[in-house]
């Protein structure tokens, strides 16, 4: 039958059911089509800490949120446009966020009183009227995914699993999404078990087929292609695109890449990814534990690699001692905090921004540590290389600070040319530097204050190293009051005299008359600036600016914050940033804060900042 094609200029899609029925996969499926299309797009994966949460039930409700348009975009979407719900405690879990008008559509397989009383509904709602002012289509998915499979050898609960594939081919043809890709993507997936390859297959196949032919839908939607900057593009993660970074800065910096870590959500894709990686001459260690990690790590930096080590909050909190040491000893080290909600394990598969204090701050005695924030997905690329920057030209272990919002989204990322970044070369220490011919490993430079960097084994370059204060110059262990004083400043102003070589903040006011100032850091850019774009539509000046760099600030930050009349702080957190800010710049910095472990939604910052 003949359907109407439909333009429109964005959708919110959200896929939601049950932890470990492949909503995850389903999502990422529809977003690699998405990009091979040409769309701009954001992505929000959300899901239970459980590695299996009880089935039905409210607790065990897996989504994948995607946003995709025409033009440039900023954000996963606040309100899904549509829901596709697989169960009951899906659509239960899922029903607040949606506008009314929103389209539904919901497998209606599992719609019996048994699953209904698991979820708390005492009826139901596909004809109670709960649905009243929605677009909403009641379809067995199962009962058709298994149809289409009849002639299978897999089981009946084994062919059922592959009703989410059924789904995405509905989803494919509804939005016109190629298919190409995720069949090629399900051959080379299934490749050693060829019954369950062919099950997803013609479940994906059956699913487009059902669009097409069924009278329930009879319009077909199409987002065209987004103007992006010219180039080669990927959809890409916040952990594979820190990944990348850190294995670009080793290559630009001419040392090969060690990565010590300990499994810890949702920082250990940035071990997986890493771990793949050893043709570029990258090296990987999942340690027993947390200090383990960082120990060898920190003893590959002494050996002369790009020496790195992931984790997230509590792992952190594991490694304070070690990075006291990686301060007092001056070598190079990136710390990857990958932020999800506390205290303690918290809410593990939730993101946050609690860890900015324990960033700056969470040391035993003076151990003045640089932190640096990605502010995107694709932005943690870029971060990752500013982080190894300034660890390799200061000599001083970094704080690279992602979370789990910007680490499981994702984004289309323009791959740059290698001319586009920058040159991170370093120098050995080789000769001896002191007046007399001998080694002096803590005479430091006198632009960066860095001291030297001598690899072990190095004729004449012997010296010690260990957590005990050392000596200035000469690196003998010192108890002197006045040379801990000294070394102790030193450290601090070699961290300050980063300020220099970072780049000023920028401020997005095209028109320069604004009197309020949003300030963010991290991932709050993509919903800070969403909400900027709408209030300045509605014609309310406004200004916005994003710090990468949280310790030390920007050396224009005290002038930029001093033309506002109102500086505006939202965090996922209780004020972090807002508390640097007061303390250092004296200025009446107003937050807004949540830690709901979900990332902020622009109708909120709008909604807030108008009544600032």
């Amino acid at each position: 039958m003949t359907k109407n094609v439909q333009q429109i200029d964005d959708v919110v899609i959200r896929i939601a059911g049950d932890s470990g029925d492949g909503m995850q996969l389903t999502g990422d499926r529809f977003t690699q089509e998405t990009a091979v299309f040409g769309n701009d797009l954001a992505t929000f994966p959300n899901y239970p800490a459980e590695i299996r949460a009880p089935a039905g039930t409210l607790a065990g409700v897996s989504s994948f949120q995607l946003h995709f348009a025409d033009h440039d975009i900023l954000t996963p979407g606040d309100r899904p446009d549509v829901l596709v719900a697989m169960n009951p405690a899906a659509l239960k879990a899922n029903l607040p966020d949606l506008p009314r008008g929103a389209t539904l559509i919901i497998d209606s397989h599992d719609f019996t009183e048994r699953v209904l009383a698991r979820v708390g509904w005492h009826s139901n709602p596909l004809t109670d009227g709960t649905l009243d002012g929605f677009a909403v289509h009641a379809i067995d998915l199962t009962q058709r995914t298994l149809d289409a499979l009849a002639d299978s050898p897999l089981s009946r609960r084994d062919a059922g699993r592959s009703k989410n594939m059924f789904a995405l081919g509905l989803l494919s043809w509804l939005y016109s999404r190629p298919t190409e890709s995720t069949i090629d993507f399900l051959r080379r997936r299934f490749a050693d078990k060829p019954e369950v390859c062919e099950a997803n297959i013609t479940a994906f196949k059956s699913g487009w087929n059902y669009g097409e032919t069924t009278e329930t839908f009879a319009v077909v939607y199409e987002v065209k292609p987004a103007a992006l900057r010219s180039g080669t593009y990927r959809n890409i993660t916040g952990n594979t695109a820190l990944s990348y970074g850190l294995l670009a800065a080793s290559k630009r910096a001419g040392l090969p890449m060690f990565l010590g870590a300990y499994p810890i959500t949702p920082a250990s894709d940035v071990l997986h990814e890493t771990s793949k990686q050893k043709r570029f001459g990258v090296r990987t260690f999942q340690a027993e534990d947390e200090i383990a990690g960082i120990g060898t790590a920190l003893g590959a930096a002494f050996g002369g690699s790009l020496a790195v080590t992931s984790s997230s909050g509590p792992g952190i909190a594991l490694k304070t001692e070690m990075i006291g040491l990686a301060v007092s000893l001056e070598l190079p080290l990136v710390i990857c905090n990958v932020q999800r909600g506390g205290p303690s394990t918290g809410l593990p598969t939730k993101t946050e921004q609690s860890d900015l204090l324990q960033a700056v701050h969470g040391r035993n005695g003076e151990a003045p540590v640089p932190v640096v924030a990605a502010r995107s997905p694709g932005d943690c690329f870029y971060a990752a290389i500013e982080a190894a920057r300034i660890a390799l030209t200061y000599r001083t272990p970094v704080m690279l600070l992602t979370d789990g919002y910007v680490a499981n989204g994702s984004e289309p990322w323009r791959i740059p040319e290698l001319s586009e970044l920058p040159d991170l070369s370093v120098s050995f220490a080789t000769e001896p530097n002191g007046p007399n011919g001998e080694f002096l490993p803590f005479l430091r430079d006198p632009e960066t204050m860095a001291r030297p960097w001598a690899v072990p084994g190095t004729p004449g370059l012997e010296h010690r190293v260990g957590g005990i204060e050392k000596a200035d110059r000469t690196g003998h262990v010192s108890y002197d009051t006045d040379n801990h004083d000294f070394m102790v400043r030193a450290r601090q102003a070699k961290v300050d005299g980063i300020a220099a070589s970072i780049a000023p903040v920028e401020v997005d006011d095209p028109d320069g008359d604004a009197t309020v100032l949003v300030l963010g850091w991290g991932s709050t850019y993509g919903p800070i600036g969403g909400a900027v774009r709408t209030l300045r539509l509605a014609g309310h000046p406004i200004a916005h600016a994003q710090l990468r760099h949280l310790n030390p600030f920007p050396a224009n930050l005290g002038e930029v914050l001093a033309r506002y009349e109102k500086v505006v702080i939202p965090e996922m957190n209780l004020g972090q940033l807002a508390t640097l800010i007061r303390a250092k710049y004296l200025v009446d910095a107003i937050s807004f804060n949540q830690v709901r472990g979900l990332p902020f939604k622009a109708a909120e910052l709008v909604e807030m900042l108008q009544g600032v």
